[in-house]
């Protein structure tokens, strides 16, 4: 009985993998194409957006709708414009009014709020006055509204703020970290860095242990090591707190893979928990190692390495201008994600494989990074912020930055 659960279980995984698309532009056309480099659906829009929970939004004659991974319209398209599907909801504006729609196209009635947010992890925020709660997505309210903000969902917990301090709960609206303090990080094993007026320390368990000298900290990610600064310097504590690496570097980035980026005055190398130089500071700019031991590296432009040093793509290459995600469940940016890089040559936008070989032997004008399964985590917007579009900030929320670090790019501005 086994083996044909078994059986379908591979064949279920194989149905998903053979889902995931990617959005390319082909003269002056959207279509997308597979990982195998062939093209699904056809370069045939003018304006589309990636696939999303196996939907993508399309716009015909001006109005929008959604296609499935065979081209087939399941949507019809009349709406003025549409977000993406996220647990099993997307937000679409309707003549003036957004509204949200399940993967039928069906509407959502929602209970009272001043403004639609985003679905993720399951809920979204509601906003009645100045406070903000969440619901399901079958609309149904897990949180009364009772905090002042409430951050974008990460792995299934979001930072929470009232009367400024902050905490953190999951999903279901429950505080595991009960808001005490004037900033908190992520939610990782149970631990969360925070600050208590200007101490920074780590949260387990609901007690409070300083970081000696620490004056920032940043959220662990995908090992039990993290980074942090002292004295203007930067070095890595474990998940208790204690100073495992020295802070002697310039910069540092995240461990993956036993290894993590670090910067001494403007050359980069990857050092191991023991701080040992596995690979010398060599280049100008290093992010963190793929789960499939890769990490992309810069001299003039950027190629990849392997876990020994080796370059085994060379350095000719751009890659996105965005933020790299270090954690390996979520949707990275840079570097390899299943396999696939998406890099810039010459203004035209490819995916690599590991080889180093272009998929399909093709360049594009434009070219996003394949479709996102359900099972990953995708980040949505802070209450108060997104969507823009529907309705102009109001509450004190929707105007007070972030309380998690700008993550990797500020280590990389350290004086």
């Amino acid at each position: 009985m086994k083996k044909p659960l078994i059986f379908l279980f591979v064949l279920f995984i194989q149905f998903v993998n053979s889902q995931e698309l990617a959005l390319v532009k082909k003269n002056g056309k959207i279509g997308y194409i597979s990982k195998d480099g062939n093209f699904k659906i056809e370069p045939q829009y003018k304006s589309a957006k990636s696939f999303s929970e196996g939907l993508a939004a399309v716009e015909d004659n001006g109005k929008w709708g959604f296609i499935d991974t065979k081209g087939t319209w399941v949507i019809p398209a009349t709406f003025k414009d549409t977000k993406e599907f996220n647990s099993g909801i997307a937000v679409v504006q309707k003549d003036k009014d957004w509204v949200y729609i399940n993967t039928k196209g069906e509407v959502q009635t929602p209970p009272p709020t001043e403004k639609l947010f985003d679905f993720n992890d399951g809920v979204a925020f509601i906003r009645q006055g100045k406070k903000v709660g969440l619901i399901n997505s079958k609309m149904t309210v897990v949180l009364e509204p009772k905090y002042d903000q409430i951050k974008s969902f990460e792995n299934g917990y979001a930072r929470v703020e009232n009367n400024k301090k902050w905490g953190i709960i999951n999903t279901s609206g429950k505080e595991v970290v009960e808001p005490l303090y004037d900033e908190v990080g992520n939610y990782f094993k149970n631990t969360t860095w925070a600050r208590k007026d200007k101490t920074f320390g780590l949260v387990s368990s609901g007690n409070f242990i300083a970081v000696d000298g620490a004056d920032k900290i940043w959220d662990f990610e995908i090992q039990d090591l993290t980074y942090a600064r002292k004295g203007g310097k930067i070095g890595f504590i474990d998940i208790k707190g204690n100073w495992t690496i020295l802070p002697i570097y310039d910069k540092a980035k995240a461990f993956s893979k036993n290894l993590a980026p670090v910067c001494i005055g403007s050359k980069w190398g990857y050092i191991n928990p023991k701080a040992e130089f596995v690979i010398p500071p060599t280049y100008s700019d290093a992010e963190v190692f793929s789960s499939n031991g890769l990490a992309p590296v810069k001299e003039k432009n950027w190629g990849f390495i392997n876990e020994s040093g080796k370059l085994v793509i060379p350095t000719q290459y751009g890659i996105t201008a965005n933020g790299f995600v270090i954690a390996l469940f979520v949707q990275q940016d840079k570097g390899f994600i299943d396999g696939i890089a998406r890099v810039k040559n010459e203004g035209k936008w490819g995916f690599l494989r590991p080889d180093g070989t272009v998929l399909s032997n093709q360049w594009f004008e434009n070219a996003e990074l394949f479709s996102k399964s359900k099972e990953r985590n995708n980040v949505s917007e802070v209450a108060g912020e997104k969507p823009k579009a529907e309705t102009k900030p109001t509450a004190k929320a929707e105007t007070k930055p972030a309380t998690k670090p700008a993550a990797k790019p500020a280590a990389k501005k350290k004086k």
